[in-house]
């Protein structure tokens, strides 16, 4: 008898959490689900496997389902823009990967090859020559975050094309899925939120790398390229907003990508009312 029991309580107790679990997914807006392309292709300059070559890596995320087709239609197009560019707007989100790295390889061949040719015919160093020819392109977009009215999605790009190094930046979007609107961040502060923001971002800092002021900041490189202005690239999160700057845009490309997170609470002056994060918080 107390088998029994113990084995019936067992199954109350997995019923919850799968109701629990449904639940959730139900209270999440638009009931989205997400699937990936996953494409490695690696192709040689006049298809000749002994001449330099490109590789591209392509692992896309985009919405194959929700009970919402009209927001599932308009977040693809979003982030297949911002993927691939305006120009696949309207291409089979199932193929468009496929068609990018079709045409990525494509351009590189075209471009490069009349140059490799006259190259070869002015230079000694072959090898020297292979190393300006050899190509990358690296894409991954993927959720961040999923939760009631908001999703947060990432891209990252990566590329090399001969030069010192390679670049690499991250892309941030936040869309709120109830009025299918991609926030900006006058969307989240209220007034003339610009400077009050800035030095939010500064003093973060410098409890981040631990110094004590603002010029030990720059002697390190902070703001050496740009300056430290509240971004477009953030994402949202439910223990503050993330500022993402990218390579060369507050700092020199040794240092890398900063990123900078506010907690809510030290944004509450500035913040609006009716904003969607009202709930993360």
């Amino acid at each position: 008898m107390k088998k029994q029991y113990v084995s019936l309580l067992a199954i109350i107790l997995s019923a919850c959490g799968i109701y629990t679990s449904c639940t959730d997914k139900m209270n999440n807006t638009g009931s989205l689900e997400f699937e990936r392309v996953q494409i490695n292709k690696t192709a040689h300059l006049f298809g000749d496997t002994t001449k330099p070559g490109t590789n591209i890596i392509i692992d896309f995320t985009y919405i194959e389902k929700s009970s919402d087709n009209a927001l599932k239609d308009s977040l693809n197009a979003y982030i297949l823009s911002a993927c691939f560019g305006d120009k696949y707007i309207g291409e089979d989100i199932h193929e468009v990967a496929e068609l990018y790295a079709q045409n990525y390889i494509s351009e590189y061949r075209q471009d490069l090859e009349p140059m490799f040719i006259e190259d070869q015919k002015n230079k000694e160093n072959n090898e020297s020559i292979a190393s300006w020819y050899s190509y990358y392109k690296g894409l991954e977009s993927q959720v961040k975050f999923y939760e009631k009215d908001l999703l947060v999605y990432r891209i990252d790009f990566n590329e090399y094309t001969g030069g010192a190094h390679g670049m690499y930046t991250s892309t941030f979007m936040n869309f709120d899925l109830k009025n299918m609107h991609q926030l900006a961040l006058e969307d989240i502060f209220i007034g003339d939120y610009q400077d009050t923001l800035s030095d939010l971002l500064w003093n973060q800092l410098i409890v981040d790398q631990k110094v004590k002021t603002r010029t030990e900041l720059e002697d390190m490189g902070y703001g050496s390229t740009g300056d430290l202005i509240p971004t477009e690239n953030f994402y949202l999160s439910k223990e503050g907003i993330t500022f993402y700057y990218n390579v060369y845009e507050f700092t020199p490309y040794v240092m890398g990508a900063v990123e900078i997170k506010l907690p809510y609470e030290a944004m509450a002056n500035i913040l609006g009312e009716n904003s969607i994060i009202n709930w993360l918080k």
